[in-house]
C-alpha cells in the first residue's frame, strides 16, 4: 500500500486547511504516521469484525475519519474485544482488542505523549520503552544477582485490571499538556468491554492488556507507584522493572523482608495487590555463598536464575548463580512446536518447511541464547524429533531412518533452520 492521496497526502506534506475549523488542532500527517506503526504491529479485528486490510480498501475516508472526530472532542472509543488466551500455569490471560480505527487513535496519542513521558521514566524500567528490551534488563539481573546476595522477586496480581483510574488521571494530568490528549486517555481507561458471552461490561478500573497505549500507561502509573517510591525511600536498593514484573536485589534478608512489607503496604494504598504465592524472597547461593535458604531460584522473563555446576576455566566444577531457559518457557516452545501443523505438511518439501517456521524458530533462538546457548538448542531438538516424525510418515520411513535422514539434511544444509547452526547441532537428535 502506498501512500494516501487526496487530503491525507496533502497533510503530510504540511498543509492542513481545515485544522482552524476544529477545536483541537491534530494534523492529519499525525493520523497517517499512527496508521503506519498499527499497520506494521499488525493485530486482529476488533468487535466491529474490521481488519486492517478491510480499513485499507477505503483508507483515506477511515483515516479522515479518525481525524475529524479526534480533533472534534466527538470522538468516543467503541467498546473493546475480550479474549482470553492460556498462560503457562493453566490460567488464562485476559487481553483486550480494539478496533482499527481505535488502535490508530491511540497510537496518535502515545506517539505524541511518549517523547515526554520519556523523559522522566527511571533507567532501570525496561518494558514497552524505545531503545530498551528485556535482554538489557536481563544482563543487569545477572550482574546484580551476582553482587547482591537476596532477591525480592515480585509479581503484582492482576495489574492490568486493577489500575486506579483516579491516580492514573492525576498521573496524566502532571505530565500530558495537551487537554484533547487527556479527555481521550480518560476516555480509553473507561472504555466498556465486550465479552466473548456478548455480555457488555463497563469498566471502573484497570486497562486493557492488548490496547496500543496501555504499556505507556502502565508504565506512567508504576513510574509514581513504585520506581519513585523507591527512589526516595530506598535509593541504595537496585532493581529491574518490565511492566509489572520486578525484581529488587537486597544485601540481607532482613532487609529483603523489610522491602517486602513496606511495599505490600505501598501497592495497597495504590489499589495493587502483591501476588502471595509469585512473590518471594530468594537467596542468590553460589561458591562463595554457602548460606542455606529454602528458595534458591526464580524466574524472570522467561529464565530461570539458579545456582548451576558449572566448569570454571581452570577445570574446576563450581556452583555459580546463573540463568537459563525457564521449564515453564522452555515447556511453552515445545508446545507450539507441538500444535504447528505438521499433518498438513505431508506433502510440503523440507524446505518449504523451513520458510514457516524459520523466524519463530530463530526468534526463540535469538532471546533464548543470551544465557546457555545449549539450553535453548535442547529444547528446540523437540523441532528435530517433530521433523522426524513428519519424514517417518512422508517417506514411509521407520524411526531410525527418519532420524539419519534428517541428520544428514542438517549436515548438508546449515543454514536451513536457525538452530541447526548453533555449535554442538551437527551431533543431530538421536530416535
Amino acid at each position: 500500500m502506498g501512500h494516501p492521496v487526496g487530503y491525507v497526502g496533502s497533510t503530510a506534506r504540511g498543509k492542513n486547511p481545515m485544522k482552524s475549523t476544529k477545536p483541537f488542532e491534530i494534523s492529519l500527517g499525525l493520523i497517517y504516521e499512527a496508521y503506519r506503526r498499527v499497520k506494521s504491529n499488525k493485530g486482529s479485528a476488533g468487535i466491529d469484525g474490521q481488519s486492517l486490510e478491510d480499513f485499507e480498501f477505503n483508507l483515506d475516508a477511515n483515516l479522515y475519519k479518525v481525524w475529524n472526530r479526534l480533533s472534534s472532542g466527538s470522538y468516543h472509543p467503541p467498546p473493546v474485544k475480550r479474549v482470553y488466551i492460556a498462560k503457562a500455569d493453566g490460567n488464562k490471560r485476559p487481553l483486550g482488542i480494539p478496533t482499527v480505527s481505535d488502535r490508530i487513535a491511540q497510537m496518535v496519542v502515545k506517539q505524541l505523549i511518549e517523547p515526554e513521558l520519556e523523559r522522566h521514566f527511571h533507567s532501570d524500567s525496561y518494558g514497552y520503552r524505545p531503545g530498551k528490551s528485556a535482554h538489557h534488563a536481563l544482563e543487569n539481573t545477572l550482574e546484580r544477582s551476582r553482587k547482591y546476595a537476596w532477591v525480592l522477586d515480585m509479581d503484582i496480581k492482576g495489574f492490568f485490571d486493577n489500575l486506579d483510574h483516579r491516580l492514573m488521571m492525576r498521573a496524566v494530568k502532571r505530565h500530558v499538556r495537551q487537554r484533547w490528549a487527556r479527555l481521550y486517555i480518560y476516555r480509553w481507561l473507561r472504555a466498556s468491554v465486550i465479552h466473548p458471552d456478548g455480555c457488555l461490561e463497563a469498566m471502573h478500573k484497570g486497562t486493557p492488556q492488548g490496547g496500543v497505549i496501555s504499556p505507556l500507561l502502565a508504565n506512567l502509573y508504576l513510574h509514581y507507584a513504585f520506581d519513585q517510591w523507591m527512589e526516595r525511600n530506598h535509593p541504595s536498593i537496585k532493581f529491574e522493572r518490565y511492566a509489572d514484573d520486578i525484581v529488587c536485589h537486597c544485601i540481607h534478608q532482613m532487609e529483603c523482608e523489610d522491602l517486602k512489607a513496606e511495599l505490600e503496604t505501598r501497592f495497597n494504598a495504590c489499589g495493587l495487590q502483591l501476588h502471595p504465592e509469585k512473590t518471594k524472597i530468594v537467596y542468590c547461593k553460589s561458591h562463595c555463598r554457602r548460606g542455606r535458604y529454602p528458595m534458591v531460584s526464580f524466574d524472570f522473563l522467561g529464565y530461570r536464575f539458579k545456582p548451576r555446576l558449572i566448569r570454571n576455566r581452570y577445570g574446576k566444577h563450581e556452583v555459580y548463580f546463573m540463568a537459563g531457559i525457564s521449564p515453564k518457557a522452555a515447556s511453552n516452545i515445545r508446545e507450539q512446536i507441538r500444535k504447528m501443523p505438521w499433518k498438513k505438511w505431508q506433502g510440503l518439501s523440507i524446505e518449504v518447511i523451513s520458510d514457516c517456521c524459520q523466524s519463530r524458530i530463530r526468534g526463540w533462538l535469538n532471546y533464548f541464547k543470551l544465557f546457555g546457548e545449549s539450553e535453548i538448542r535442547n529444547v528446540l531438538f523437540y523441532f528435530d524429533k517433530c521433523l522426524c516424525g513428519w519424514m517417518k510418515r512422508k517417506m514411509k520411513k521407520t524411526v531410525m531412518q527418519a532420524a539419519r535422514g534428517v541428520n544428514g539434511v542438517r549436515r548438508e544444509v546449515k543454514h536451513l533452520f536457525a538452530h541447526w547452526g548453533c555449535n554442538g547441532a551437527e551431533k543431530g537428535w538421536a530416535a
